[in-house]
């Protein structure tokens, strides 16, 4: 096997990636010029994080930055016309988007340039039936895990409730994303007086320990935010209502949204931190914020598909939901979404089935996911000679039950396409004593199978409600997609590629 016209990667004594920092973009741009860039990619990242709550905010807001680079829309239902040049992308649930670029050249179908991220994360969902009343005094929201998240991160922080509504609309029912902006609720701890034994372990059920608290069902806002004497209160007395309205979340949603509550006929309600992404570090090196795990890939994803532009392959950016809970949905990773889309450009091209399997043999996709990076106070978790690193680059995830797809051969392919363009790179390999989780690539393959690499950011705390990353290296993965979209990366014959 060899690969033809590839610069060797670069490895350090350790093994660890490629240790040549990324040059700078142009003559006399200083090393503050480019951490201002990076900046200013990372805060871009914090907002689009910020306005994206749940699965549905964040693929409605891809949805906007597709459009504002001028891809059009199409529906699942309609049958498609595609154009040479054209921009398109397409939706499933509100959950999950695909989009791809035709290019200009009248050359046919040579394969697919391919990169994945998802757009749900761990959190609570609220369950159907979603009050609970205790004591008669206070008002529980039902909940349950969604994905395995760091359940003791979710305690003591001001909450809110986001996602979408079934909304009844003439003879149809439309659905219309809520967002409750404001601190809403709190899942309060135990006071160590009443568990003494807390600070050794607490082992939480989630049915019983983690319920929000929403409401005093017995608080009066009027008597609570109004004094009068007795002659005010008489002289005034029909100004009173005459019964106090008791919260609901149906109702506080309805509001939000600007619907009537009777019109709600179902919902898809999760709780989300309130916490806003910040910049931290000594020298504002660090990004800490919800959801990094993978809004941070999904961004990175979008961002660097937009500005591309493809020579001979048709580019792909495709985010998918329901990654944390198996992929296993209409909308998932593990769902015909994907291979149905790129039939259908297949067919927009009149391709037959013996040309759509050579097109795929000659396509690469890149399975974007979040990495472990050493934790700075156990970095006995990692392997030593494997040290990711926040600010380190893009990692390249290799496993060998194949939980990542990465063989030594596309890896090399993905890893010399970066050294090649100066980007950064480090490795990432579980201790063999401790099994890592799956990702979106190795479910991929399940339904339409591709030469695959898992990549991903290094981060710290995967799965807490508040996670933390390198300022750095959301600019560095922008610059190692595009790189790759604009790339001509093709496998010659099998074990064969040129780059």
């Amino acid at each position: 096997m060899r690969i033809s016209s590839i610069i060797p990667c670069v490895r350090n004594a350790n093994g660890s990636g490629h240790e040549q920092r990324r040059q700078t973009d142009g003559p006399g741009k200083d090393e503050v010029n480019r951490m201002n860039d990076f900046r200013k990619t990372a805060q871009e990242m914090l907002e689009f994080i910020r306005i994206s709550p749940t699965c549905f905010h964040a693929v409605a807001n891809i949805g906007r930055m597709l459009e504002a680079a001028g891809f059009q829309q199409l529906q699942e239902k309609e049958e498609w016309k595609l154009e040479k040049g054209g921009r398109y992308y397409t939706e499933r649930n509100d959950s999950s988007v695909i989009a791809f670029v035709i290019p200009e050249k009248e050359v046919g179908i040579r394969g697919f340039h391919m990169a994945a991220a998802h757009s749900d994360s761990p959190c609570f969902k609220i369950k159907e039936k979603p009050e609970l009343t205790v004591e008669e005094h206070y008002l529980r929201l039902n909940t349950e895990k969604y994905g395995g998240m760091i359940l003791s991160t979710w305690l003591d922080r001001p909450l809110s409730v986001a996602g979408r509504l079934a909304v009844k609309n003439g003879n149809g029912i439309e659905g219309r994303l809520v967002n409750i902006d404001r601190d809403l609720c709190v899942i309060p701890n135990v006071a160590i007086h009443m568990n003494r034994e807390m600070n050794k372990g607490v082992e939480y059920n989630p049915q019983v320990d983690l319920l929000p608290l929403l409401a005093d069902v017995s608080f009066d806002e009027y008597d609570a935010h109004t004094t009068y004497d007795a002659q005010t209160a008489s002289e005034n007395a029909e100004e009173q209502p005459e019964a106090v309205e008791k919260p609901t979340l149906v109702a506080l949603a309805a509001e939000t949204a600007g619907v009537d509550a009777e019109t709600i006929l179902g919902e898809d309600l999760f709780l989300y931190t309130r916490q806003e992404g910040k910049m931290i570090g000594a020298k504002g090196e660090f990004v800490l914020s919800p959801r990094l795990d993978d809004l941070q890939s999904a961004f990175a994803l979008t961002k660097a598909f937009t500005e591309s532009t493809p020579a001979e392959y048709i580019n792909v950016c495709a985010v998918f939901d329901n990654e944390e809970v198996g992929s296993g949905s209409r909308q998932g990773a593990l769902s015909n979404f994907l291979p149905d889309v790129l039939e259908r450009i297949c067919l927009s091209y009149g391709m037959t089935k013996e040309e759509q399997i050579c097109a795929r043999s000659r396509s690469f996709l890149l399975s974007a996911d979040n990495a472990h990076a050493v934790h700075p106070n156990h970095p006995e978790k990692s392997d030593d000679e494997f040290p990711v690193v926040l600010n380190g680059g893009v990692v390249i995830k290799y496993n060998a039950s194949q939980r990542y797809t990465t063989t030594g051969m596309t890896g090399g392919v993905f890893g010399s396409l970066c050294e090649k363009n100066d980007i950064k790179t480090q490795l990432f390999v579980n201790r063999a004593d401790m099994p890592g989780g799956s990702t979106l690539g190795n479910l991929l393959s399940h339904s339409f199978s591709v030469p695959m690499v898992d990549i991903g950011l290094p981060q710290l705390a995967m799965h807490s409600a508040v996670e933390t990353a390198g300022c750095e290296d959301v600019e560095t993965m922008i610059e190692a997609i595009q790189a790759f979209y604009e790339s001509e990366i093709c496998q010659i014959k099998d074990g064969t590629w040129r780059i």
